[in-house]
């Protein structure tokens, strides 16, 4: 029987444990996935814990895909250039292994006919869901990419980091409160936890006026998954956009994560229905 689980603080909303109980059933392995609440300052202890237990592996979520860098004694391509983790292998002499099956799970998100090439997309939020998406674009072939957040100064480094891993790629940061103009954009993309159930779900990151002047062949995409619809979302329904919801990007990573630990591949569809069963 193995056993994994997620990690992250607050866990109160995950679908992960019926997702990933959908997707071991599909392929017929006996695994349990457990959800397990842990605040930064209780990282260390619960890492030991999990190594302790006979875990063989676990997801990350916010606020740990970057602080559980320092755990691992090693990352893949993907993680090493989001620098964050959302995907950990516990190997049986219980050293670790990092990856980051969000990049592959935002861009398999993307309905096909949607071409990013030489395009222009907007990412809310600098944390570790950006980092993941930025990856996904710059694999898009994306060639600017503007990251909005609310405070410019302490976005800096992670700006600067871009310009120096994607050097054929133009950034720019713009504050995240004073959105205007969006006309040059083909994508916006939410990373904020700003619309989500049980933190802000009556808020969204950009209010209508803003969202008017994206061109109409412009896509919306919220990493958010529960409410399925976000404030966000529906505004931009309500001006004929295309939308993305973050829940097949959430079951896709899940995927993912299981064809690692398991060298199997689950079913997207059971795990997708299940995610839909609970919301």
């Amino acid at each position: 029987m193995y056993k994994f689980g997620l990690i992250g603080y607050p866990l109160g909303h995950s679908l992960s444990a019926v997702i990933h109980k959908a997707g071991f059933n599909s392929v017929g392995v006996q695994a349990d996935y457990e959800i397990l609440e842990t605040p930064p300052e209780d990282l260390v202890t619960r890492i030991k814990f999990l190594k302790r237990e006979g875990f063989a592996g676990f997801n990350v979520t916010i606020p740990l895909k970057l602080p559980v860098a320092l755990f691992v004694d090693e990352v893949d391509r993907r993680a090493d250039i989001a620098t964050a983790i959302n995907t950990v292998v516990i190997n049986p002499d219980k050293s670790m292994k990092g990856y980051n099956t969000d990049v592959l799970g935002f861009k398999k998100a993307i309905p096909y006919g949607i071409d990013l090439t030489d395009k222009k997309v907007g990412i809310l939020g600098t944390g570790g869901a950006c980092r993941a998406a930025v990856v996904a674009l710059v694999e898009c072939g994306v060639k600017h990419i503007a990251l909005y957040t609310r405070n410019i100064p302490n976005s800096l480094e992670v700006l600067n980091y871009f310009r120096k891993t994607f050097v054929n790629v133009e950034f720019s940061t713009h504050q995240i409160d004073a959105i205007r103009d969006l006309s040059e954009l083909k994508m916006l993309v939410n990373t904020t936890p700003i619309g989500m159930l049980g933190r802000s779900a009556d808020m969204t990151p950009v209010e209508l006026p803003a969202l008017k002047t994206l061109p109409q062949d412009a896509v919306v995409y919220d990493v958010i998954y529960n409410p399925k619809k976000t404030i966000l979302l529906k505004d931009a329904e309500s001006l004929g956009l295309q939308t993305i919801n973050g829940l097949d990007m959430l079951v896709y990573q899940a995927v993912s994560a299981q064809e690692i630990w398991l060298n199997k591949t689950p079913d997207f569809n059971a795990m997708k229905i299940a995610a839909l069963e609970n919301l």
